[in-house]
């Protein structure tokens, strides 16, 4: 019985509504009616609608970065094939989950409480990981930090940009530049060093 699905399963059939319909101001009613689930339910595994919203926060960040530790898991993987296996299949994803994303952080910026989390989530752990894989790539530890935050900040803007003006090739390009600005690579490149 659908009614009777569990939290997980809601959460990730939420994901997919909100990706569809956006987040707007859709009632905890009309969201249940579109997950085939009860308001009783919802109520029960998310207390209301802006508990729901939280785990979809959660649920859509945790997925991306669990996506890229996967890929950097493998210690023989180059650092920079990692960063753009991952750009693709993020950019890939934005096409569908982007907007989601984006509007949860307006959300988050607004000071809704909804969003909140994504002041813990939206940052810090993507920088962890990141600064990780800048370190494996020769980049000295006391600037891996740094240069993990500016990286996901170009990737975030041009995902945004991307969104926005649809040109998902100009992206892609500006991203593979990046790469190679920033990663130290072993093609001889001269990569551009980005002072902490």
């Amino acid at each position: 019985m659908a009614a009777s699905r569990g939290r997980e399963q809601l959460v990730q059939a939420a994901v997919e509504y909100f990706a569809e319909r956006g987040v707007g101001d859709h009632s905890l009613r009309a969201i249940a009616e579109g997950l085939g689930t009860s308001h009783r339910m919802l109520i029960y595994h998310f207390g209301s609608r802006e508990g729901l919203l939280v785990q979809v926060c959660e649920a859509v960040e945790a997925g991306q970065r669990d996506a890229l530790a996967t890929l950097a898991a493998d210690a023989d993987a180059d650092p920079r094939a990692v960063v753009r296996q991952f750009w693709s299949a993020v950019s890939a994803a934005a096409r569908r989950y982007g907007p989601l994303f984006f509007e949860l952080s307006a959300h988050a910026m607004q000071g809704r409480s909804h969003a909140s989390g994504l002041s813990e989530t939206a940052v810090e752990p993507w920088v962890e990981l990141l600064a990780r894989i800048c370190e494996r790539a020769g980049v000295p530890p006391e600037r891996a930090r740094v240069q993990a935050r500016l990286g996901l900040g170009v990737a975030r803007g041009l995902l945004h940009d991307a969104l926005i003006t649809g040109d998902a090739a100009g992206a892609d390009a500006a991203m593979d530049l990046f790469v190679d600005l920033v990663l130290p690579g072993s093609q001889g490149a001269h990569p551009m060093r980005f002072a902490s």
